[in-house]
Formats: C-alpha cells, structure tokens, sequence
C-alpha cells in the first residue's frame, strides 16, 4: 500500500506526498508552492523522486520548478494539456498507465473543470487522485468545458469501487455539503453526512479524503441521474446532463 501525506497549504488546498514503500520513490501531487512540500518531505526522511499533475492551474503546478530544480524529480502530467505543464517530462493520457515504483496507476481523461484534466487511479492502494474534477460533496467549475464533458469524467470516476479513496484538491466540504441538501433535499444519508461534517469541522479536523461509495449515495454532481435530484430542480425526467447542468448553474450562484 502507497504511504500517502497530507499537505495543507494556501487557504484551502491539498497537496499529497505519495511513497511507495517497495522502492522508496515519493511523489508529488499537484505541488501548489515547493516550499511546504520540501520541508515535510525533508522530516520525513523521503527523497521526491516524482510529481503527478492533474491540471494546470497554478494552485496545482506551482511548485514544478523549484521542487524539480531541488530534487531532478520526473514532472508527469497531462498529454492533452502539456504546453500548460511546467517542466512536464512525461505526457500520459486515458487508458494509459503509468509505472511509479512497484505501483501502477491508470489514467483518466476527465476534462471539464481544465481541458486537459486527468485523475490517476492507483488500485492496489484504492487511491483516486483526482484534483479538482470530483470534491467531497461537489465537483470542478466548468472553466474550460461542457456540462456533457464533465458529467462523461465523473462517470469514469463514479465506475471505480465504492472503496476508492478520493483524494481531492481542495476542502471545500463543509460549503459544499450546505448547497448539496438544497438540491436532494430528500438524501437521508446527505443530511447525516452533513451533520459529521459540520462536527469535524467544528472541531478543526480535515474532510478529506473521502470514500467513493459516500460520494455515490450523497454528491448531487454524481447524483443527476437520480429522480428525486432531478425533481428537486425541476427537471423530472430530464436527462442526466441537463440536470448536472442546471445543478452546476446553481451551485455557481449559490
């Protein structure tokens, strides 16, 4: 199993330390600033040998070069968004997979929130790290796609098992879960869950990651095919893609 760190930093990101314990390589994922990374990295004795990016964004990729000029570390990220990619060395793409150490990751395509978005699937450790495409109780802006493109990407991640680990980007839980019972008013399992986060939040502890198979039963965004979300929106009988579309429209505004 990967040895996965939490790293907290900016206001709300997540970056992930990941170490393969067969071969010591260590990974980065989505390094949002070098510094935090190196400095954790350092106490624990773990030299970084990789960096795994999902997206672009800044608060993703802007600890590439300095954590890549530090270490000599291998940048893999995004073939359909490689320009974007500081220092990127290896370009991976859906249905690929990629050797890191003794484990393996499988590569999605999961544009929407970024043209070029993936997430990595690591099997053997139920580890899903996706960046900003699936949040606990939410999902990406659509700041370069379609409500087809994203609604497509979250069906690829939604067909992992229900033990897959989500390890997000972000810990936006707390706000998401708020605006989620405003449109599956009637989720049982959404306002229980929403009463544990707001405790652990309350209590200053992290909602992240989280189980797929929550996120199944409780996030509206994987939830558009389901009656009563479409209902709740006033859209019965829509299709799955105009009722995640009108969902994204209202969490936008919320």
């Amino acid at each position: 199993m990967l040895e996965i760190e939490q790293i907290a930093v900016l206001s709300d990101n997540y970056i992930y330390l990941v170490r393969d314990p067969e071969t010591n390589a260590v990974a980065v994922v989505d390094p949002a600033e070098a510094a935090p990374v190196l400095t954790r990295a350092k106490e624990l004795g773990w030299t970084i040998t990789h960096i795994l990016n999902t997206h672009h964004h800044g608060d993703h990729v802007g600890g590439n070069k300095e954590i890549k000029a530090e270490t000599g570390c291998t940048i893999v990220g995004p073939r359909a968004d490689a320009a974007r990619i500081p220092g990127i060395d290896v370009q991976v793409g859906d249905g690929d997979t990629y050797e890191f150490g003794a484990a393996t990751a499988e590569v999605f395509d999961v544009p929407g929130h970024t043209r070029g978005h993936i997430a990595y699937w690591f099997a053997g450790s139920d580890a899903l790290f996706c960046g900003d495409t699936l949040f606990a109780l939410g999902c990406g802006r659509l700041f370069e796609g379609t409500p087809q493109q994203m609604w497509t990407s979250l069906g690829k991640l939604k067909a992992l098992p229900d033990s897959a680990r989500v390890f997000c980007a972000h810990e936006y839980t707390q706000a998401n879960a708020k605006f989620a019972i405003t449109v599956d008013p009637g989720n049982d399992n959404l306002a229980e869950r929403k009463r544990g986060i707001d405790e652990k939040r309350a209590r200053g502890e992290r909602t992240v990651p989280s189980l797929l198979g929550e996120e199944k039963a409780t996030n509206p965004f994987l939830r558009a095919d389901d009656p009563g979300v479409a209902a709740a929106v006033g859209l019965a009988n829509a299709d799955p893609v105009s009722v995640f579309a009108e969902v994204r429209a209202r969490k936008d505004s919320f």
